[in-house]
């Protein structure tokens, strides 16, 4: 079955298009990526910060993490208004929330950006690209022009 000729998505024998479970993959990997900069950020902090923060961070962190995998999962299953959430919750504000302490510090003259650069910090600055890189792999693929006609097949007139 193509991505052109798709039996509706509550049949069982309806082949979910590649780019569906492209997205739900790259969202999983976001996901990943965001626990290892929350790892990287606790270690990184250890000692110095207030584990009350810590706790609350990784809680809420977590929290959100749970939330982005349920909803993608129902993505996954053809759940057309996972997909729009999943588009404006993780395409536009969660990745307006990954840029804005990078383009913060190259407006503060970019002085922080390489002047403590450590392995700690090269390591916060690959799971932020690698997080971005998973949602910009995600999203697209969430819309493709068979996922589009196999999330439209799950709705009723």
């Amino acid at each position: 079955m193509t991505d052109t000729a798709l039996a509706h998505r509550d049949n069982p024998l309806a082949q979910r298009p590649a780019a569906v479970t492209t997205a739900f993959i790259a969202l999983v990997a976001a996901v990943g990526f965001g626990i290892a900069e929350t790892a990287i950020r606790g270690a990184l902090l250890g000692d110095a910060a207030n584990i009350g923060a810590l706790t609350g961070g990784w809680l809420l962190r977590s929290g959100i993490y749970l939330v982005v995998l349920v909803v993608a999962w129902r993505m996954l299953r053809g759940e057309r208004w996972a997909r729009n959430l999943l588009t404006v919750g993780i395409g536009v504000l969660g990745t307006a929330s990954l840029l804005v302490e990078p383009v913060r510090m190259l407006m503060d003259g970019g002085t922080g950006v390489f002047a403590d650069m450590s392995a700690t910090t090269v390591s916060v600055a690959l799971t932020r690209v690698g997080h971005l890189g998973a949602v910009t792999l995600a999203i697209p693929a969430m819309h493709t022009p068979g996922a589009r006609a196999w999330f439209r097949a799950g709705t009723t007139p």
